[in-house]
């Protein structure tokens, strides 16, 4: 019997060789290999299979978007090492897996080229003599669910952190209040002092800055509220700028907007947006000292949606926003501390703006980029959906009437 035949036989004890001959008349055709290629290449999840000697032998579609390859038929029979060559970390998963008896299941890895997570299992390819005639890797692109998971992780250590911040804040900013206050007669009490009315002073700004330290302190354990509505990109970006040039000296930074005039308007609260590029050019402001430039560029974008449901868009409409400073940058191994609560740089600064920033960016269900090295400036990059979640993809409602 070929492979893949399937016979359709009769139930025992009604057999007859009139029957027989039906029976043998019923035999299915082999199902041609045509069909399982379109199989694998339909499916939702990676597949890549190489054989023995190293050669692709089967990588369907999703495999080349999530590696992010051009799909390329010559990539058949090629080896393997060559073809995932901008993926060094799968190439060394694929060759151990040849010397590993027992393969790992349902293990995640973070792709180092694209930072791209992936759930993976690997299988042996058994020939019909029992011995290895390739591996197969099978895989789902996790990242969504990871930024989710990191999301919801973030919102707990919140919470736990929101009460007693809460509490704290409560009871520094009364004491605080007073402290300025009572210096603030002192000061008018010695006008003759030059000495005392500059010890005063600066005790009252001392005062100010660490009561700015706990109101934002509050608003990064508070939960984001958000009152979203239709909202120009263009008008929040020069409302910010206004907003930041009231709380730091901007010196002469030259600022230019390069905002297309049909960019569309998204989904989103305002003024919590307005925090967000407020943060962000104060952030470039302090960063070049009075001397430099930023530019902040808008344009439109798409994201790959969820492939996880059929029905979910392949891609979502965005807007990117970039706040790109020409300052001394960043020094890499800081790069991922930059927007952690109370981490600072700076010789005065809670170290919350940018916590802040991104708390709100996730609350927008975007993204925060950011691109920097030392010596040659800092790009921020603002990833917003132009639908929100609750609103329905332009023309579906008028689809349904």
């Amino acid at each position: 019997m070929a492979p893949h035949t399937i016979l359709l036989r009769r139930a025992p004890g009604a057999r007859n060789p009139a029957s027989r001959e039906a029976d043998a008349a019923r035999v299915a055709p082999p199902i041609s290999d045509t069909f399982f290629r379109e199989m694998v290449s339909s499916m939702r999840n990676g597949v890549i299979a190489i054989t023995s000697e190293g050669a692709v032998a089967v990588m369907n579609a999703e495999a080349c978007r999530i590696f992010g390859l051009t799909p390329d038929a010559d990539a058949i029979g090629r080896p393997y090492t060559e073809v995932l060559r901008p993926h060094p970390d799968v190439v060394r998963v694929l060759a151990a897996a040849f010397e590993l008896s027992h393969l790992p299941n349902r293990v995640e890895m973070r792709l180092k080229s694209t930072g791209r997570v992936i759930g993976y299992t690997l299988s042996h390819v058994l020939g019909d003599d029992g011995g290895l005639t390739g591996i197969a890797l099978f895989f789902k692109d996790l990242t969504r669910v990871e930024q989710l998971e990191e999301r919801e992780r973030l919102r707990d250590r919140l919470a736990a952190l929101g009460e007693m911040a809460a509490a704290i804040a409560h009871e520094l900013k009364n004491p605080l209040a007073g402290i300025e206050v009572m210096a603030g007669l002192l000061r008018r009490n010695v006008p003759g002092s030059p000495d005392a009315q500059s010890l005063l002073t600066d005790i009252i700004n001392e005062a100010k800055m660490a009561n700015a330290t706990v109101v934002e302190l509050l608003d990064y354990v508070r939960p984001v509220r958000l009152e979203t509505e239709r909202t120009s990109v263009a008008d929040t970006v020069h409302a910010a700028l206004v907003s930041a040039e009231g709380k730091v000296p901007r010196g002469n930074v030259q600022v230019q907007t390069r905002i297309p005039r049909d960019l569309p308007t998204i989904h989103g609260d305002r003024h919590q947006l307005c925090q967000v590029f407020t943060n962000l050019l104060i952030n470039a402001f302090e960063a070049l000292g009075g001397e430099g430039s930023v530019v902040i560029t808008a344009a439109q974008g798409a994201v790959e949606g969820d492939h996880a449901h059929s029905d979910s868009p392949a891609h979502v409409p965005t807007v990117v926003v970039q706040v790109i400073d020409d300052g001394p940058g960043v020094a890499p191994e800081m790069v991922d501390r930059m927007f952690s609560p109370f981490f600072t740089t700076k010789a005065q600064g809670s170290g919350l703006g940018l916590a802040i920033v991104r708390k709100i960016v996730d609350a927008h269900d975007g993204r925060l980029d950011v691109t920097t090295a030392p010596g040659r400036g800092t790009r921020f990059t603002v990833t917003l959906p132009v639908i929100g979640q609750d609103e329905e993809p332009f023309g579906t409602a008028a689809a349904r009437s």
